[in-house]
């Protein structure tokens, strides 16, 4: 077996099913057979609307025609000279962006923020990703998989749950408080269960779409949701006898939301900002600067944050995939885009079968 399948964008609002070779490791380099890989919100940014997402292109489109998909896990089959950390027979999360290794973010293990333009390359947008039966990847960009987590854990660790625990780590969440999350998608449901994992009361939710609300009860990750409308901030705060909620995080990505937010965050309270686009509008005064609030923005979390993050899943026993509403075959990618981009009630994954590769 010489080929296999893997997916490209061609930014029509389709996703094709192409045949590749199959990859082979270079120094430093392994090759895993993706067990899942999650599609993303940035993805269906480009496939529908061409948006640039990452850091650093000056303009030009993120995606470089490569196999898509940042959000891979598997197992390592195949290991180049040099590798010393991991072996065949591994599972591994992959973090999703390689970089150069040498700037001060990178030193950090923020691959995310490298700031060297011509090595920063994200898998799935500048390199092959996961979306295929195998994908070659950086050794440094491997996390370990412990167990008892699986490869659709893996594959949310690698982007929506570091996103959250990095926000959450941020506001420094802690026992005792309540946590109000708005926009209850994949990386707000992350959101919900790192923060109540971290020591949160009580967790809140602001969710507008009635399908998605009543999905969100079946996974039991929040204790109460209220609707997103003109009601909502009044609606919180009778919920928390008139003090509103000591963190809070958007990861609704609009302006109401991140109103919503604001203001039914609580005196001396943390606000993190997680959702991507859009514009942050706020009255000031009796909103933030009154009530003292503190806002912090992050983008995904570091190399070393996620390894914490998906041991401290392990060791609690959470796993991911709970937020999981649809689990399709790569073979059925376009599909699995088209639900993703209608609103899926959770996350939508792809899974790699044996019968996948030519």
């Amino acid at each position: 077996m010489s080929q296999m399948h893997g997916v490209f964008l061609p930014g029509d609002s389709t996703a094709e099913v192409r045949k590749y070779p199959i990859p082979a490791p270079g120094p430093g380099e392994v090759v895993i057979r993706t067990g899942a890989s999650g599609i993303c919100g940035s993805d269906l940014s480009y496939i529908y609307h061409g948006y640039k997402t990452h850091k650093g292109l000056d303009g030009a489109p993120a995606y470089k025609g490569v196999i898509a998909g940042h959000e891979p896990s598997g197992t390592i089959v195949a290991a180049g000279e040099g590798v010393t950390r991991f072996g065949v027979g591994d599972d591994v999360i992959v973090y999703h962006i390689h970089g150069c290794g040498r700037c001060r973010n990178c030193r950090a293990g923020y691959y995310i923020s490298c700031t060297d333009q011509a090595q920063r390359k994200a898998y799935g947008w500048q390199r092959d990703g996961g979306h295929a039966n195998y994908v070659l990847v950086s050794e440094a960009t491997c996390i370990p998989l412990f167990a008892p987590l699986t490869h659709v854990d893996g594959a949310l660790i690698a982007c929506g749950f570091g996103t959250a625990y990095e926000g959450l780590r941020r506001a420094n969440v802690h026992g005792g408080e309540d946590l109000l999350v708005v926009g209850l998608g994949p990386v707000g449901l992350a959101a919900a269960m790192i923060g109540r994992m971290l020591g949160a009361r009580r967790v809140i939710g602001v969710e507008r779409s009635p399908e998605r609300i009543e999905f969100v009860k079946s996974t039991g990750l929040v204790d109460d949701i209220v609707l997103a409308d003109e009601n909502a901030v009044d609606a919180i705060l009778a919920l928390t006898d008139g003090v509103g909620c000591q963190v809070s995080v958007d990861a609704s990505g609009s302006t109401p939301g991140r109103s919503t937010a604001a203001q039914a965050t609580a005196e001396w309270g943390r606000m993190a900002l997680l959702g991507e686009g859009g514009n942050l509008e706020t009255e000031v005064s009796d909103t933030l600067l009154h009530k003292q609030l503190t806002i912090t923005a992050s983008w995904v979390t570091s190399l070393q944050g996620m390894e914490d993050l998906a041991r401290m899943l392990a060791a609690e026993g959470l796993h991911p995939e709970v937020v999981v509403s649809h689990r399709l075959p790569l073979e059925d990618a376009d599909e699995a885009y088209r639900i993703a981009a209608a609103g899926a009630t959770g996350k939508v994954v792809l899974i790699p079968t044996s019968s996948d590769v030519a």
